[in-house]
């Protein structure tokens, strides 16, 4: 929790104003049409997750092109108009929401916001836990309850009195206490949510299971459903919680921070959260947050994040309202378990089976606490199923908390110019070379005419090979002795070899075994760019991983690396990078790299360095003294570069026999000098 992010504006293109305004217009339409749903209606059309997540994008895109902000769009203004049910009431003093954050860089940016307003602020802030049930203000005249309003749009809410006063903890006479006595004169009005407990809900709606009713889908949309009730009496029959979170006065000075509002609230018997802690500057705020973030899943009501606020009240009120929301207190809201984006590709990945995966690839995005560029779409029939595009916005959920998925798509969002997904057409334009079936009832494409052990050998012994790991005895016939006698079912099981499963094997005999065995552990801290490559990820050759391993120097970065970062890798392009990301969204190679981790396989990096250092090379015709795998081998072990073509950075041609005359042609234009073998061989001794 306390690693700070990178907002989803660092990790994206900015759009041209064009596209941006057609971008906004679009999202403007979508989220007015959920919060009518949501806020008047009560029903849900989308979580409130993805709904955040939309409203994120589009006050990112009004930040990068502010002359596109116009009043009516959402983020500048409250959401949800007054049903007519009720009588409308003007609120007194306006009720605003906050400005969303998500991060500590978010946070830093807010507080360096303030500051430029008023350098002298003190950085000492009151936060809470952000509940998610109905806001709702309540009206004290000399202490009794007169009023109770809903929040509406912010100006007008709803006269809910009635059905207000039913709730059990609100109470309808605030408690007589001498410090706070002023507070039980006058005109007083607390400020909080109605929410419903979980156990209550869970129990409401297994009463309603029993009886064949339909069920509530959350309790937030219950509780909002329930105040709006006309018969009082069916509210009193639902447990609602009233908690507080402000209170104001006609004399501002009766309450001079927000803390001090908090302990009047607790003593005139109005429930608060309980979860408040006075904080100071940026370090504390994470601290509080990352608390409540490990806490929330054991509290009596749902919460979606926390909101900090500044504590003085006087330049709380100084520092004023930018837009529709306070420039001193904003919402943090927690990892979100939905998340929308955009799919700007469909990769298909061939896993360990021969089974070909469609991976879609979007937009970096923040799903459950962690960056999320793709996921699995699993098989043609469900790409057809959610009629998901190249092009489209999608909403994102981790199942499992692990496994990102799309969960549907935004048709209001689609562009006009996009087409359906063509499965075939996709494997035979990504694979020209391979043939795939669809054999039977299967729903899954496979590589035609290779089975999983056929794949699994070859995947094992190219693991195993002297370019990749350079395990000593584990060569081809080993490798099928193992997998037929089925100790080995993916490449990381033979970190789990012993000498007593080998011995007794056709082929092994203890010494054997015993060699194999030592060979195998000696490779379990293999250098970076070796581990990499025996992977055997598609495109991905031995230079390749080389310059996989200088640019991440390190396998967890490497594994959760971007499109973007790794298109900015000399060499490597949208076909490999996008073939790296596929990769890393299959679900199997995610479950055999934690078994590595499990089996204590730790790939480190070394920087290379040596006389060949930001030198290239690259080898035509035939060397007598050492094949081109060695001559690659020996280049790179000096800290050169091994290249397969010669191209403007190429400092030798290694010219052996029976050289092509095109690669001496292409050396001549870009000025590369052509070395003989000889000459080759006193480069490398140093000569």
């Amino acid at each position: 929790m306390r690693t700070i992010t990178r907002s989803i504006i660092d990790t994206m293109k900015i759009p041209s104003k064009t596209a941006a305004e057609e971008r906004i217009e679009k999202l403007r339409t979508v989220i007015n049409d959920y919060r009518y749903h949501y806020h008047v209606l009560d029903e849900s059309i989308m979580s409130e997750a993805a709904a955040d997540s939309l409203k994120h994008e589009l006050a990112q895109l009004e930040e990068q092109y502010p002359d596109l902000i116009t009043p009516d769009s959402p983020t500048q203004r409250v959401a949800g108009a007054a049903l007519d049910k009720f009588v409308k009431v003007t609120h007194r003093t306006r009720m605003i929401s906050l400005a969303d954050v998500f991060n500590g860089e978010e946070v830093a940016a807010w507080i360096e916001r303030m500051r430029k307003v008023d350098s002298s602020i003190e950085e000492e802030f009151l936060c809470d836990i952000k509940m998610d049930g109905l806001a709702c203000s309540l009206i004290y005249q000399d202490g009794a309850l007169v009023q109770a309003v809903t929040r509406g749009d912010g100006l007008v809410g709803e006269d809910v009195t009635m059905n207000v006063r039913t709730i059990e903890n609100v109470p309808l006479k605030l408690r007589d206490n001498q410090e706070f006595v002023r507070f039980s004169r006058g005109r007083t009005e607390i400020r909080g949510e109605i929410v419903m407990y979980k156990d209550d809900f869970a129990a409401l709606n297994a009463s309603r299971k029993k009886t064949g009713e339909p069920l509530f889908k959350n309790p937030r949309n219950l509780a909002a459903g329930t105040i709006r009730q006309l018969n009082p009496q069916l509210v009193a029959e639902r447990p609602l919680h009233f908690v507080g979170y402000d209170i104001l006065r006609d004399d501002a000075d009766d309450i001079p921070t927000i803390a001090f509002g908090y302990r009047a609230m607790a003593e005139l018997g109005v429930t608060t959260s309980r979860q408040t802690r006075i904080v100071h500057g940026l370090d504390e705020i994470m601290d509080y947050v990352e608390h409540l973030d490990g806490a929330r899943s054991g509290f009596r009501f749902n919460t979606d994040g926390a909101v900090i606020k500044l504590n003085d009240r006087f330049t709380f009120a100084s520092l004023g309202i930018v837009g529709k929301t306070p420039r001193a207190a904003v919402a943090y809201k927690f990892a979100a378990e939905e998340a929308t984006t955009v799919v700007k590709d469909i990769v298909i990945s061939i896993g360990r089976t021969g089974a070909a995966t469609p991976v879609a690839v979007f937009d970096p995005v923040q799903v459950a606490g962690t960056t999320v560029q793709h996921a699995s779409l699993h098989n043609a029939d469900e790409i057809a199923r959610k009629d998901i595009r190249i092009g489209d916005t999608v909403i994102i959920f981790k199942a499992g908390d692990i496994i990102p998925q799309v969960q549907s798509v935004v048709l209001e969002l689609r562009p006009d110019d996009t087409e359906a997904f063509d499965y075939v057409k996709a494997l035979a334009d990504q694979y020209p070379e391979l043939e795939f079936e669809r054999p039977g009832d299967d729903v899954v494409y496979r590589l035609k005419g290779a089975n999983s052990d056929l794949i699994l050998k070859r995947a094992v012994e190219y693991y195993a090979s002297r370019q990749a790991l350079n395990i000593d005895t584990l060569g081809e016939k080993n490798v099928v002795a193992l997998v037929d006698a089925g100790l080995v079912k993916d490449i990381a099981d033979i970190y789990m070899l012993t000498v007593d499963d080998l011995v007794g094997l056709e082929r092994f005999g203890k010494i054997s075994a015993e060699k194999l065995a030592s060979a195998i552990v000696a490779k379990k801290t293999p250098p970076l760019e070796k581990f990499i490559l025996g992977l055997g990820i598609r495109h991905v050759g031995a230079q390749t991983a080389i310059d996989l391993a200088n640019r991440f120097q390190s396998f967890e970065v490497f594994k959760n690396t971007t499109m973007e970062q790794l298109e900015s890798i000399d060499g490597i392009g949208k076909v490999v990078a996008e073939s790296i990301v596929a990769w890393f969204a299959d679900e199997d190679n995610l479950a055999l790299i934690d078994k590595f981790t499990a089996l204590g396989v730790e790939p480190h990096y070394e920087q290379k360095s040596g006389k060949l250092a930001g030198k290239s090379f690259v080898v035509t015709g035939t060397l007598e003294s050492m094949s081109r795998d060695e001559a690659a081998e020996k280049i790179r072990a000096l800290g050169g570069t091994f290249q397969s073509a010669v191209a403007k950075d190429t400092t030798y041609l290694v010219a052996g026999g029976n050289v092509g005359a095109s690669k001496l042609k292409k050396a001549e234009s870009y000025g590369t000098k052509v070395i003989d073998e000889q000459a080759f061989i006193k480069i490398l001794n140093g000569n």
